[in-house]
């Protein structure tokens, strides 16, 4: 297995990510925008200059990724600046079938826009690995190499978000590969979140 990082000349492979999430997340709120809307948003990762996607690779199928930022809520800025169209479009016809997901989306562009941390950092806004792959370290391997390649002379920490119920499973993981738990809190769903951070430094 290559893990490496996606080449925005390799945009073309979005659709693959997309269908990766799809299978990583069935039922998920994202994974039920559809594909449209996945392809354009791993496609805006890619186009960030301050974002961007690594992959675990078995004979050149992708078996898992990570989606990260390194200025989220600028990131989502970007993505509905330069590609509006796209979004309004995929996210019509998701609210034709979820009316609901309006508002859940709205407040989630708009919790990004709030972020406010106290150091830089660096957001994981996204794992999956392909089910058929589960237990075989792809998800650890990709955690290591983002640890790897983030300047710990500019970047405090890996930050990422989680829910604290019903996730053991998840929750364990991120334990288990360094992450500290950082707070919890309620989102705007009353959804108990769990932030972790890994220290790059090994210091607060």
């Amino acid at each position: 297995m290559i893990v490496r990082e996606l080449e925005n000349v390799e945009k073309n492979r979005a659709l693959e990510l997309s269908l990766l999430h799809q299978r990583a997340f069935p039922g998920f709120f994202l994974t039920q925008l559809g594909v449209s809307f996945l392809n354009t948003l791993y496609k805006g990762y890619l186009e960030d200059e301050n974002s961007g996607i690594l992959i675990a690779e078995e004979e050149r199928i992708i078996v898992g990724l990570i989606a990260y930022s390194k200025d989220y809520p600028k990131f989502f800025k970007n993505l509905i600046k330069h590609r509006i169209i796209q979004f309004a479009w995929c996210s019509f016809i998701a609210f034709l079938h979820h009316p609901s997901f309006a508002k859940r989306l709205l407040m989630a562009f708009k919790k990004s826009d709030s972020v406010v941390k106290d150091k830089d950092y660096v957001e994981l806004a996204s794992i999956c690995v392909d089910p058929a792959f589960k237990g075989r370290g792809v998800g650890s391997e990709l955690i290591d190499y983002l640890k790897n390649m983030v300047n710990n002379s500019k970047y405090a920490y890996i930050s990422l978000e989680t829910d604290a119920v019903g996730n053991d499973a998840v929750n364990k993981f991120y334990i288990k590969n360094g992450f500290t738990l950082e707070k919890q809190y309620l989102s705007s769903e009353e959804r108990k979140m769990n932030e972790y951070r890994f220290y790059l430094l090994d210091e607060k």
